[in-house]
């Protein structure tokens, strides 16, 4: 029962923090703005995959995951590679940024934020990541949402009168 828990933690939250971005994403951005929301997005998420595969591919703090280590059987789906960073919370991440920067809904961005506060905490728990792995699953995700600090077109601009 404890496992079936913490397997839900660290794999099913997945689905209702992506339906809730997703939602969110459609229905908050104004229809005006949305181009230019969607290829930010866009762009931040492809930006952050490329940064982890990179990352990952020479950085590997570890070379087998914990429940490797500890002779047990995982608690949660993963790929078979060394872990670095969790895709989980890399893709958690991208998405509660996405809805922060582009809806600037503090409620939905916030229940994203525990969602994927606790799939972390369920990758962890469930053996198949260290807390490293998942910390640069949060920082690569913050390197992807750079890509949000670009000003939108679509906004009038201010200028001076000097």
């Amino acid at each position: 029962m404890e496992n079936a828990i913490v397997s839900l933690i660290a794999d099913g939250l997945v689905i209702p923090v992506a339906l809730i971005g997703a939602w969110a994403l459609v229905f908050k951005v104004p229809a005006k703005r949305r181009y230019h929301a969607y290829a930010r997005v866009l762009m931040a998420g492809l930006t952050a995959f490329a940064f982890a595969k990179l990352i990952g591919a020479v950085f590997q703090p570890e070379l087998t995951r914990p429940f490797e280590q500890l002779g047990v059987e995982a608690g949660a789906s993963f790929l078979n590679n060394p872990g670095f960073p969790s895709d989980h919370v890399l893709f958690c991440t991208a998405i509660t940024l996405a809805v922060w920067f582009e809806t600037r809904s503090r409620g939905i961005a916030a229940l994203l934020a525990v969602l994927t506060l606790l799939v972390a905490f369920g990758r962890v728990a469930a053996l198949v990541h260290t807390p490293l792995d998942v910390v640069g699953g949060f920082a690569i995700a913050w390197i992807g949402a750079l890509w949000y600090l670009q000003t939108d077109s679509t906004k009038p601009q201010k200028t001076s009168t000097i």
